[in-house]
């Protein structure tokens, strides 16, 4: 089975299930007013009829055949009195494409919307009182929501536009059904379970076995500390998740997940855990303290256990961000039920499988004659602890460019730990604690193998091979010193028509030429005539690098990256502070924008309500979409539909526009 496939395809599917449902949907703004004023009985004016459409929808013009389903913008004059229609509503620039949905052609507004409807003024102190009847779509959502803007003029009088904030009929779902609170948080249950196997969160796997391994002096005390520890990450998830949303913003956790401190923090803790693993010291409490605890057993060792739950949730949040920013959107927009009880349901299925770690060294500790054994086991976790120490340690070094942990020392480092792991397993190596090993079990010599295995596997990586099974963890192959691979995709011959920026310390993966700017990227794909391609990616961004190692790589992947799509990598995480003069006050949060990354997440996040990486959009010249955004997706035939969709939509809108 392939679990990296079911983490993420739960993962992908709770997120697209919050996407869906997250999203405060607001009705375009309007502008309605006359040409002229004051006219007089026997003139003709003009009712002007100004929208200004929320980013990702589009609402429907009046300019195609109605039996094709969608519903034409419309206006209705019954209540108005003293003035009479010349012709009818006429759409100011509207576009034209094929609608897949619809299977013909429709006319559409994106961005703003503009109708015209000529009036000949019969009587005075006319009145010009009625309503605009519309669609508002997206492609994003797959939803349509029907409006009715109502608006009243009297001649002489300043307009008295009133804007119907409730959709006039029910919501209509095209494509995607919407869920039920109930099937929302199984979704989040599920996501919790999978997430256990992601590449940040199972260093926590052998750490809380070893924490609890002889903290419990009876079975009745390890479970209670087992069911705190469980209880602690659910409150401090749940709790966490709720009130950062309300005060920090989806922003906090690209800030956790990728500042040095944090990062630098959780390298010490791990190195700290792991020399005490290995034996070079025991991790004790002043005497005093635990006199006390010896004094009352019932409260001593709480502060701890809770520690090691507050470092548990820090650490998941580094890979369960797709899932835990999309729900601090929602949150940050408004809602707020539903984030509080997906926090919750993602919560306990996280720490189930926790508790049952923190009691399964009490299941240890009872077995007979145990011996020497349960160290060994412990030093074991200890080496798998200093390897995985350096992934954080890499996220910071990739954000800050320190160049101080690329992926050929990564590698070479990893190699050492994990052949001096499978030395110690076949007896050659005695650490501290360990007792004398008369003979080798099969168990533990099926594990020496395995380590082995692991290392030859990892030796080509130091000349550049690719290694997909370990692409979560290592750094990105851009910065390998000696890469084969990159010396071969050196010799391509693309040139670009403008240097692109940032392109001295940002990369794009298997010599794929491209930009790092977006206003950048638009020029160049209007230029050359082809659709704009959008990678929403970061140094840390652990998903991404499975993409680029398992999906990208593919020859038929790269064939059409490469050349049928203008390339364009905008990093969320990027700290590079850009010249004073290109800072803006963002009007997502009303917080001032200063570096590479922070202007990329929050064009992400205002453009297309999203803060996950990956996240993958495709754009005609125009800047609307092509196909729907996707996010994860390992399974490369849909990623190659994907593409290839979106490259169909571009020739067929391109050639009737």
């Amino acid at each position: 089975m392939n679990y990296n496939k079911l983490i993420y395809l739960a993962i992908s599917f709770l997120f697209l299930s919050i996407t869906l449902n997250a999203q405060v949907i607001s009705p375009p703004k309007w502008d309605i007013q006359l040409d002229q004023e004051n006219p007089k009985v026997g003139d003709t004016v003009t009712l002007l009829l100004k929208a200004t459409i929320p980013p990702n929808w589009y609402i429907y013009s009046n300019e195609f055949d109605p039996d094709l389903g969608p519903l034409l913008t419309e206006i209705n004059l019954e209540e108005a009195k003293g003035i009479s229609l010349e012709g009818g509503l006429e759409a100011i620039n509207s576009k034209k494409k094929f609608d897949d949905t619809w299977q013909g052609d429709i006319t559409y507004f994106v961005k703003e919307g503009e109708f015209r409807q000529k009036l000949v003024i019969t009587e005075e102190n006319a009145v010009i009182q009625g309503a605009i009847e519309y669609q508002m779509c997206s492609d994003v959502t797959n939803q349509c929501i029907n409006y009715q803007e109502d608006f009243k003029i009297s001649l002489g009088e300043e307009v008295s536009n009133v804007v119907s904030e409730t959709p006039v009929g029910e919501k209509i779902t095209l494509k995607q059904p919407e869920e039920s609170l109930i099937g929302f948080m199984l979704i989040a249950f599920l996501a919790g379970l999978a997430a256990l196997l992601t590449p940040c969160v199972f260093p926590m796997i052998p750490m809380t076995v070893t924490f609890f391994t002889g903290r419990g002096k009876s079975k009745m005390i390890g479970y209670r500390n087992a069911f705190i520890y469980g209880f602690s990450i659910i409150a401090i998830y749940t709790l966490a998740g709720t009130v950062l949303a309300a005060v920090q913003g989806p922003e906090f956790i690209n800030w956790l997940s990728t500042h040095w401190l944090p990062n630098v923090f959780f390298f010490a803790v791990f190195i700290f855990f792991a020399l005490a693993f290995l034996g070079l010291f025991e991790i004790t409490l002043p005497s005093g303290l635990v006199n006390k605890m010896d004094a009352k057993a019932d409260k001593g060792g709480i502060m701890g256990i809770f520690f090691m739950a507050f470092t548990l949730v820090l650490v998941s949040f580094s890979c369960t961000g797709p899932i835990v920013g999309s729900l601090l959107i929602s949150s940050a927009g408004g809602a707020l039920l539903k984030p509080i009880l997906g926090m919750l349901a993602f919560s306990m299925a996280f720490a189930l499988p926790f508790t049952l770690f923190a009691i399964f060294p009490g299941w240890l500790n009872s077995l007979p004659k145990s011996g020497g054994w349960l160290n060994s086991v412990k030093v074991v976790l200890g080496f798998i602890e200093l390897a995985l120490a350096f992934k954080f340690l890499s996220m910071a070094d990739q954000v800050y460019h320190w160049g101080i942990l690329d992926r050929d020392i990564y590698l070479a480092i990893w190699i050492v730990i994990f052949t001096l792991l499978g030395l110690y397993l076949l007896g050659k190596i005695r650490l501290p604690h360990d007792s004398k090993l008369e003979f080798i079990s099969v168990p533990r010599l099926m594990l020496a193998i395995a380590t082995f295995v692991l290392v030859i596997y990892m030796i080509p990586g130091m000349w550049g091979a690719p290694l997909k099974g370990l692409s979560g963890y290592l750094p990105p192959l851009s910065s390998h010193d000696f890469d084969l691979t990159k010396i071969s995709n050196q010799t391509s011959d693309f040139e670009f028509d403008e240097s692109p920026k940032y392109a001295d310390f940002l990369h794009l993966p298997h010599g794929i030429q491209g930009y790092f700017d977006y206003d950048q990227a638009l020029r160049a794909a209007k230029r050359q005539n082809k659709p704009l391609f959008i990678d929403f990616t970061g140094h840390g961004c652990v998903n991404c690098r499975e993409m680029e190692a398992r999906v990208w790589s593919d020859p038929r992947v790269l064939k059409r990256l490469k050349e049928n799509f203008v390339m364009v990598a905008l990093y969320i995480d990027e700290r590079f502070t850009l010249p004073e003069d290109q800072w803006y006050t963002s009007t997502y949060d009303n917080k001032v924008k200063k570096t590479i990354g922070k202007q990329n997440a929050d064009f992400q996040i205002s453009q297309f309500e999203n803060n996950a990486q990956p996240y993958y959009v495709i754009l005609d010249n125009q800047e609307e979409l092509l196909v729907s955004p996707i996010a994860y997706e390992t399974d490369i035939q849909k990623f190659i539909d994907f593409l290839d969709s979106a490259s169909k939509a571009f020739k067929l809108r391109t050639n009737q526009e």
